[in-house]
């Protein structure tokens, strides 16, 4: 088994630390919390290795000018995000990855990929500037866990998705605000995404109408919370305790509903961490959606073809879950999704989960506000604050029971109950 430690990033710290009379006392303050975090890390304890994430960032703008925060911003992060496209196109990350620690240079990169050497070198110098591949001599380049990583489908479709989709909505958003006057979109059809991509569809009739995209759109997203904690984890949502612990077949054989929940990912998940609980899974999503879920996981949930907007018909089920699927609506459509669950609902008994970002009121992480201006980007939808979700909830007849979260987690789980 792997040590969980970084020796390279400790490594790093030792020399930063070891430096003498830093001249900003601010990075003083800051390098004393990586040290102390650190332990935390080397102690696997949840939620350090982001803590250390947010440090090393807080760390660089302290120390940066900021005539090099300018540079970074404005062409060192947006020739990084380039190169990365270019470099999946021209498969050079799997070259790196096939020569191992031999290496490779830029020239042989070239002849691979059918490109000309002098602008490969040039791609190849600043993807090890920004370390994503590594140079460990004249011209000589291997591969880093990063960009072999970025030969697996799912995060490679996750570099041409971002670059080729959310890229030109987060350049056009300036200029829609200008146009806008400064107000946040209103309309699924009326965005940043539909003035850069030039179409009058809502961005997920567009996904589904471009099929390449949507393809690589579903691959990334399979991929998208891997390794990352879930609320199936112990320690984040007491599952056996607020669901097991209850459960009645007498009132409903359902143990759980996942409405509009893909292909069953997070179904499977409860089941391979969770095999002993007792009941039905359901799956619940659109007719094209469910036609193409693999026979074998019958085996684990039952699939439905089912409109969310319409009024639910599993009847009396333990829990009714919805993953990720309201940040992508706007209010009004967030109360009948969930006014349409009420009738199925039994009092007293009958949870709704909702697996959501939660905005902190203070000090968010990046991962929640990125992800914020991603669907802002994208359409009249937005990640919501806690005291944001229980009006919501309590605009459909719901009340909030709790919200889990879990230290480094951009997601909580929070349940609800008919109200009354």
């Amino acid at each position: 088994m792997s040590s969980y430690s970084n020796p390279a990033a400790s490594d790093i710290l030792s020399r930063i630390l070891a430096m003498e009379s830093p001249p900003n006392p601010e990075a003083t303050t800051i390098l004393a919390r990586i040290s102390a975090v650190a332990q935390a890390y080397e102690k696997r304890e949840p939620g350090a290795r982001e803590t250390l994430i947010d440090l090393s960032q807080t760390l660089i703008t302290t120390l940066e000018l900021p005539s090099e925060a300018i540079q970074r911003i404005g062409w060192a992060e947006p020739a990084r995000a380039a190169h990365c496209r270019i470099a999946v196109e021209l498969k050079l990350f799997e070259y790196l990855k096939e020569t191992g620690k031999n290496g490779i240079s830029s020239s042989a990169l070239a002849k691979k990929a059918g490109a000309e050497e002098a602008l490969v070198a040039r791609i190849m110098k600043h993807l090890a500037a920004m370390h994503i591949v590594s140079e460990t001599a004249a011209d000589v380049y291997i591969g880093t866990p990063c960009s072999n990583a970025f030969t697996e489908p799912e995060y490679r479709d996750g570099i041409i998705y971002t670059y080729d989709v959310l890229g030109p909505s987060f350049n056009a958003l300036p200029e829609y605000l200008r146009c806008t006057q400064y107000r946040n979109p209103h309309e699924l059809a009326d965005g940043p995404f539909q003035h850069s991509h030039k179409t009058k569809l809502p961005y997920l009739t567009w996904l589904d109408q471009n099929s390449p995209y949507l393809s690589i759109y579903n691959r990334y997203m399979s991929a998208y919370r891997s390794g990352k904690p879930t609320w199936c984890d112990p320690g984040f949502y007491p599952i056996s305790e607020r669901l097991v612990a209850g459960f009645d077949v007498g009132i409903s054989d359902v143990f759980l509903v996942d409405v509009g929940g893909g292909r069953g990912h997070d179904l499977e998940e409860l089941r391979e961490k969770h095999p002993l609980i007792p009941g039905k899974f359901i799956l619940q999503n659109r007719q094209d959606v469910v036609s193409t879920i693999p026979a074998d996981s019958k085996t684990i949930f039952q699939s439905m073809s089912h409109d969310f907007f319409t009024p639910q018909p599993v009847k009396h089920a333990r829990a009714y879950y919805l993953h990720s699927v309201l940040h992508d609506l706007a209010d009004d459509d967030c109360v009948r999704v969930l006014t349409n669950l009420k009738p199925a609902l039994k009092h007293g008994y009958s949870k709704v989960l909702l697996n959501e970002i939660v905005v902190l009121e203070t000090h968010a992480s990046f991962s929640v506000t990125s992800m914020d201006h991603l669907v802002l980007v994208l359409g009249a939808m937005r990640v919501r604050t806690e005291s944001q979700w229980r009006d919501l909830l309590q605009q459909a007849g719901l009340r909030v029971v709790s919200l889990s979260t879990y230290p480094g987690a951009a997601e909580s789980l929070i349940e609800a109950e008919l109200a009354g």
